[in-house]
This record gives structure tokens, sequence and C-alpha cells, in this order.
């Protein structure tokens, strides 16, 4: 298939990579020169605009990081919109409220595009292995052309149902469990090294029994590392848990603990934390206790 692929990030360039590793002849485009280098060093092809990239595709991946970027990719100054073929798919895979995906796809519908809304989970390694769980809402006729892109990024692939805005409302869902097991997580290290232990053995214990979770065993280690990589930053849960408690203000819906893991979260970036990685909403707690935990 003809592919093209906006935003070359840390999830989206080896996803791109591994739809050219699979066959797929893939176009790509990002705001920064490198990815895109790296891309067509793979085999893809390097696409100056968005609508270059959108130029012949069959489909075309929108891996950025809101509502706003996919607005400006599809419909800006180069956007893509213009360079889109009828019948051709937009997978929007950003993180966006509901409301902004059936936007894309009324949009998209006037041109004769089909929209489908898929946000992922899984994160770089996800995004690295092609097992990534893509959560995808829009027509079974758009489901049925991009299947094969599917097929390649994600293990787990989730019919959320027609409409349009049902994949990012499980996003939003999936985001406030993520942001508040990596908050908990973060308050049992504040509490563990105030007791006085060993906040490393301490992850040992939880992770061998019930309180265990996948967001502490990724994030746990690096919020012991005094540098730790960056897979998702502070203020992307910032963003992400304001969508989320915009969605419980529109559905009438209490969130108190999205509320409370949002406050750390933008506590921290407060800090100037913003730009270090998620799991250094720890700082937050370490202000609030006093307490510093043992880094590496």
């Amino acid at each position: 298939m003809n592919i093209g692929f906006v935003g070359l990030g840390a999830m989206g360039l080896p996803m791109a990579r591994n739809l050219v590793a699979a066959g797929h002849v893939v176009a790509g485009c990002d705001v920064r020169r490198e990815p895109v280098d790296a891309l067509a060093a793979a085999g893809g092809r390097a696409a100056a605009t968005p609508a270059d990239a959108a130029r012949d595709a069959d489909v075309l991946i929108l891996m950025v990081v809101n509502a706003d970027q996919a607005e400006a990719v599809l419909f800006g100054e180069g956007g893509a919109a213009s360079g889109l073929k009828r019948g051709a798919v937009v997978v929007a895979s950003c993180t966006q409220p509901a409301a902004c995906a059936k936007s894309l796809a009324a949009r998209l519908d006037e041109l004769g595009v089909l929209l489908l809304d898929a946000p992922v989970s899984g994160g770089v390694v996800g995004a690295e292995q092609g097992t990534l769980s893509i959560m995808v809402s829009g027509p079974d006729a758009a489901f049925d052309k991009a299947g094969p892109v599917f097929d390649v990024l994600g293990k787990a692939v989730w019919r959320m149902g027609a409409e349009p805005g049902l994949g990012s409302m499980m996003k939003t869902v999936n985001q406030l469990m993520c942001g508040a097991h990596i908050a908990v997580a973060a308050e049992a290290m504040s509490l563990a090294a105030r007791a006085g232990l060993d906040p490393r053995l301490a992850q040992d214990v939880l992770m061998a029994g019930a309180a265990a979770s996948w967001m502490l065993g990724n994030r746990g280690p690096r919020m012991l590392q005094s540098d730790p990589p960056i897979t998702s930053a502070v203020d992307i849960f910032v963003k992400d848990l304001d969508i989320v408690l915009d969605a419980g203000r529109d559905l009438k819906a209490a969130l108190p603990l999205a509320a409370a893991a949002h406050q750390m979260f933008l506590g921290a970036s407060g800090m100037g934390a913003g730009s270090e990685d998620d799991s250094q909403v720890l700082k937050a707690y370490e202000n609030l206790s006093g307490i510093k935990v043992p880094r590496d």
C-alpha cells in the first residue's frame, strides 16, 4: 500500500519503519529533519510537507500530539487534505477529545475521504515491536482498507464502533488509568522513602504481589534514575488528564482520582519538570513531603 505518515517522533518513526519493513511504500513527514532522513535511510520516502506525504496515499497516518496538530496537518498551510485522493483513509492516532475526532471526520467526508479515529497505547516499546493496542472507531469500509496497516502496527486492534469519537473516548479512559497509576506509584515511592525503606526493594515487593501494575513496572525504575530516558513527558499527562477532566465535565461524571493525579503532574510541570519523563511526577511528591527519594 501507499502510506503517508506525519509525525515521526519517538513512536511514529519506529511505526513507519515497521511499515517499510513489511513492504509498504511509506512517505514520511515531520517538523524535524533528522527523523525524516532516518526513515529515508530505512527505505521510506522523505516528504517535504504533509500534502507531499499524502500524495497518492491509500492511507495517511497522523501520529501527532493533539487535536490542534491534527487540524494543522490536515487543513493548515501545505496541509495533507489538499493532497488526498477520494477514497483515501486518514488514521488519526493522536490523543484528542472525541468531539474533535467527530469534527475531523465531518470535514474529511466533504472531500470524499474517510476517517478512522484510532489512538494507540503501548509506548515506544510497543511502537518498536509492533505490539501496540489500537482503539479504532469509524466506518467498516475504512477499517477494511486500513487493516493491513493495523496488522503491522498492533497486536490488539479493538473495534470500538462505527462512530468517530469512540476510539478517542476509549483512549481518554485509558489515559485516566495510566495517569493515575503513574501518580500513585510515585506516591508509594515517596512514602517508602520517608519510612526508610529501600525504594528499589519496595518496587520488587510490590511487583511480586497484588499491588503490581504495568505502570509501576515500567515507570517505577525510571523514578529512581537521576536522568531517565524520556518516553513520555510530564506535560503530556498534563494535557491528557485535561482531556479526561473535560470529558468528565461534559458527561457529568465525577473523576476525583483523575483530578488528584492531574494536580500532581501540574505541580511537577510548575517546578520545571514539564519536559522531563513523566515518571518525574515524583518530584511533586518530593516537594510536598520534603524528602528526596534516592536515585542512581
